[in-house]
């Protein structure tokens, strides 16, 4: 993990073994949950039912007005980085569910095995203009993404199998569906969260 990005994001490897019969039917056990966060984010969550990623979940929703703020009065409201801290916090909960990384029901308030935190920006530091553009830098990403997100899906296919029969998620796997959703939260940081004026680097951890 790079230690010195505003972003950290890692999720505990389980040690037991994982619910066979959870794993087996999660993406019917996570309707209600994703409902309640599509609510919460008023984003339809598209995609395979096996990865969701988190662009802009749960931060489109004040992305606009937290722009404009920054570009006009050079503030980040306290209250208005909490409320998107911890809505990007039960977003990536779900997501790990969904990404069968843990076999507990996400929890609308508990950190559980997933750990997010975002430095809170001095948005005095930050320049004002960046975050007309910051999505715009950003694509590079997005492309590198797209297909580190497709052998994400495949390695939550093959992690899907071996669950249902052994009980357990591959290590290697799971570092790897892990990095991924990493990379991912640190772009949605820069991009849409706006906490940091320092550009995502290009690795897993």
């Amino acid at each position: 993990m790079v230690s010195s990005y505003p972003v950290q994001f890692d999720v505990d490897f389980p040690a037991r073994p994982l619910d066979r019969l959870t794993t087996a039917f999660r993406i019917f056990v996570a309707i209600p949950i994703l409902v309640l966060l599509g609510f919460l984010t008023r984003d339809t969550l598209q995609g395979d039912h096996d990865m969701t990623f988190t662009f802009a979940s749960g931060a489109s929703l004040l992305f606009v007005p937290l722009l404009l703020m920054i570009l006009f009065r050079q503030k980040y409201p306290r209250w208005w980085f909490d409320w998107n801290l911890n809505l990007f916090r039960f977003s990536n909960r779900v997501t790990a569910y969904l990404a069968l990384l843990d076999d507990r029901y996400p929890s609308t308030d508990e950190e559980q095995a997933v750990h997010l935190n975002l430095a809170y920006p001095d948005a005095r530091q930050l320049n004002r203009w960046l975050p007309l553009v910051k999505w715009f830098l950003a694509i590079p990403h997005y492309v590198v993404l797209l297909f580190l997100g497709i052998g994400a899906v495949v390695a939550v296919i093959v992690a899907w199998f071996a669950i249902v029969f052994t009980g357990r998620y591959p290590q290697n796997l799971f570092r790897y569906v892990v990095g991924v959703l990493r990379w991912s939260n640190r772009v949605t940081g820069y991009a849409f969260l706006l906490v940091t004026d320092q550009y995502p680097p290009f690795q897993l951890s």
